[in-house]
């Protein structure tokens, strides 16, 4: 069976774990709480095989948490040479995070401006330096009940604006992220397969 980790990774308060929860239909859960560290949710989609003959995939979501002071300490005495925004503690394990990951989903609050700067960052660390390709990456900006739907042109700095973005509202069109996400994990298996083709040929030849 094909195996494949997906990250969910991006700033706290962008609706990460709830969002992750739909999606692999793993818990009804619908509030708005921080995540600490990681949460792994293993799921199988009966949309998306490994081949003609319907072979199931399963899935690995990683859903991290994004607290930028988790530890409610004195940020300065925290910050990271990396970037100010996040402390190092959390730093210090995204290299085990990142470990044989084949996708990352980068959430961020659609209606808090700060993201837009934040999710830089997180392409920057969770893509960019594990070598991914850009197709490997979507970008979600989610919309949190109660702040309506507003899906106007977002001002993502590049190469975020060359990412695949899809809005997501849980509250008034919950089908239309769960189609779009069954599109982003076809098109890992489809990496994941090729890359595993090209493995058993190196060795073949």
């Amino acid at each position: 069976m094909l195996k494949a980790k997906i990250l969910f990774v991006g700033p706290c308060e962008s609706g990460k774990t709830v969002l992750a929860n739909f999606l692999t239909e793993s818990s009804d859960i619908t509030e708005y709480n921080p995540t600490q560290g990681v949460r792994i949710l293993e799921f199988e989609n009966p949309h998306v095989t490994s081949n003609d003959k319907g072979t199931a995939c399963e899935f690995e979501l990683w859903d991290c948490g994004g607290d930028p002071n988790p530890t409610g300490r004195n940020q300065k005495h925290l910050t990271s040479a990396l970037n100010p925004v996040l402390p190092c503690r959390f730093e210090s394990c995204w290299p085990a995070l990142m470990k044989d990951s084949h996708g990352v989903v980068i959430v961020f609050n659609a209606d808090t401006p700060s993201h837009l700067k934040e999710i830089d960052m997180w392409y920057s660390c969770f893509v960019q330096q594990q070598l991914l390709q850009d197709t490997q990456c979507l970008l979600i900006a989610h919309h949190k009940p109660g702040s309506g739907s507003d899906k106007g042109n977002l001002s993502l700095s590049p190469p975020l604006n060359k990412l695949k973005l899809v809005h997501s509202n849980l509250e008034d069109d919950p089908e239309e992220i769960r189609v779009e996400f069954i599109k982003y994990l076809k098109s890992i298996v489809n990496s994941v397969s090729e890359s595993r083709d090209r493995e058993e040929m190196s060795i073949i030849t």
